[in-house]
């Protein structure tokens, strides 16, 4: 069977990472997704390191299972060909700077007006008004402003630091995803398109709010200043590497107090409740450091998983790969792709029991099937010839990468 969107059509301008994830879960669940490219390289992410045969990396695992059309929309000839395109189209998606789409004749109106059903999605960096707006974006930019690295840091006092990957642009397009398939579900209901709005400032912030935001939460009684609530972080240094354990709840520290042998956890005046436990994390997180660290990490995790502690060892994303837990999930698969080779690549995380997610396509060259899809947009051979000879649109070279 097929995929949950099958018989949903995607037109698909972003590029880079927060857009294309987007794109690529929907294409995986199996929506039609048309990449639009533009003829000067197309998106830059083709561009970046971690390269073969022509294919980046980060390109082919944000880009499966959709095809390329190259257009030139400041071609008079390459825009009317994109408007036609959209008629049928069930979602525009743009990540274009604010007012740029309008600039140039895609914005929503334009394109509302042949398809009043129309799901169309715009993505910005730091909003559509205010004085950031027109700023130019990137992740770092956004996990500075929102006080992400303060939040990573531990304390307001310390230095701040990034998270060492681009969290709001991937859950920017995690949350677009969603965001297109519950428009797509209302307009089942009312027969109506919608615009969406969403900005990465604002996934970053509400993504705070639900667990790292509490002491700015009840109005009146905000925290002026962040302090650490420990220095100690959950991962702890054993004989020959590293762990993380978490002993939260009561049974959890009774049986790491058994596991390693320390009574005294049970009876130590600073750790007998959960909230004494927080009250002084400092010390006990110091405390369970000094006992873990005589240990290997694999006689650690016999002991600790016999009693029942929750733990597990600290992978390198090597490790990880090869790891039972991720192996059993099947998390990971391998295709063959025509120009870059045997990939490995991560599925959906999500896995339906009735609409299966499908490999239909590998990612595409820059302009590889744009003749197909012109024709499939009703444009006779001549008609596409034309916009070719014009290069108002491009087709891929297919001996070129």
């Amino acid at each position: 069977m097929a995929g949950p969107l099958d018989g949903v059509r995607v037109i698909d301008l972003t590029s880079m990472i927060s857009g294309p994830l987007a794109t690529l879960t929907l294409a995986d669940q199996g929506a039609d997704v048309i990449k639009v490219e533009p003829p000067s390289g197309g998106d830059f992410s083709r561009k970046v390191a971690t390269r073969r045969n022509g294919f980046s990396a980060s390109f082919v695992n944000n880009n499966r299972n959709k095809r390329s059309l190259v257009l030139d929309l400041k071609n008079p000839h390459g825009l009317a060909a994109f408007r036609k395109l959209t008629d049928n189209a069930d979602v525009v998606i743009q990540n274009f700077r604010p007012g740029v789409a309008e600039r140039i004749g895609v914005g929503e109106d334009a394109l509302r007006k042949t398809n009043p059903s129309l799901i169309y999605v715009s993505i910005s960096g730091f909003g559509f008004a205010g004085p950031y707006a027109q700023k130019p974006v990137f992740d770092p930019l956004i996990q500075a402003l929102t006080g992400l690295t303060t939040v990573q840091a531990g304390a307001d006092h310390l230095r701040p630091r990034l998270i060492r990957t681009i969290l709001p642009d991937k859950l920017t397009g995690i949350q677009a995803a969603q965001a297109i398939t519950a428009a797509l579900f209302a307009r089942e209901r009312s027969g109506q398109g919608q615009h969406i709005r969403l900005s990465m400032l604002d996934t970053i912030v509400a993504f705070l709010w639900s667990s790292d935001m509490g002491g700015h939460t009840f109005v009146g009684d905000e925290t002026d200043i962040e302090s650490a609530q420990s220095f100690i972080d959950l991962i702890y240094e054993t004989a020959d590497g590293y762990i993380s354990v978490a002993a939260m709840h009561d049974k959890h520290w009774q049986s790491l107090s058994k596991a390693l042998e320390r009574p005294d956890f049970m009876t130590d005046p600073r750790f007998t409740t959960p909230e004494l436990r927080e009250i002084n994390k400092e010390a006990r997180l110091e405390l369970t450091q000094v006992c873990i660290k005589p240990h290997t990490t694999a006689a650690l995790l016999d002991v600790l998983e016999a009693e029942g502690v929750p733990c597990a060892p600290v992978l390198t994303r090597s490790e990880m790969r090869a790891h039972p837990q991720i192996i059993a999930n099947e998390i990971l698969f391998q295709s063959d792709h025509p120009h870059a080779g045997r990939l490995r690549q991560a599925r959906q995380p999500a896995v339906f029991s009735k609409t299966i997610n499908e490999m239909r396509h590998p990612a595409p060259m820059l302009g590889g099937q744009t003749r197909e899809i012109l024709h499939e947009a009703g444009f006779t051979d001549g008609e596409i010839a034309e916009l070719l000879a014009s290069h108002a649109a491009v087709q891929a070279d297919t001996e070129s990468r």
